[in-house]
């Protein structure tokens, strides 16, 4: 099993690092160059960078994972397809992607963009929060000790 993260915008790499570490499960982040740093990362953790592009993250993300893998992004479409290759899906705010509420967020995403395009006004998600960090860190935690008790 591996951790990878959808990471150019996610405000919660350090307790995925964290995390991971502490499960001994590895975690590669994929962003952008336009991210690059040069921060040593910890064991256990390293940087894949790609080209700005749109997409560019999520297309090396789906050609690194395997089934059995966590995904971390805030991105649905990347959701979605994870989900089809049978991985476990996770938003930096503790929400779980499953194959039962992907249709309905893809729908919305969809509607909303449509609404966009036709000049209307749309709400955008609400500020990254302590609380959230605390969900998505209480909720992880669960995840992977799920998961431990699967492998036995």
């Amino acid at each position: 099993m591996q951790i990878y993260v959808d990471a150019d915008a996610c405000p919660v790499k350090d307790q995925i690092i964290k995390l991971a570490r502490e499960f001994q499960i590895p975690v590669t982040l994929v962003q952008s160059f336009s991210h690059y740093s040069s921060k040593a990362m910890p064991e256990g953790a390293e940087t894949i960078y790609v080209d700005s592009g749109a997409d560019a993250a999520d297309y090396r993300i789906m050609k690194l994972v395997s089934q059995g893998d966590v995904i971390v992004t805030q991105d649905y479409g990347l959701a979605s397809l994870g989900l089809a290759k049978r991985c476990d899906v996770v938003h930096h705010k503790g929400f779980i992607y499953t194959d039962e509420n992907i249709d309905s967020l893809l729908q919305t995403r969809y509607l909303n963009a449509m609404a966009r395009k036709s000049g209307k006004r749309t709400k955008g998600p609400k500020a990254f929060s302590e609380e959230d960090r605390k969900l998505f860190e209480t909720r992880f935690r669960s995840l992977l000790e799920q998961r431990r008790r699967a492998r036995g």
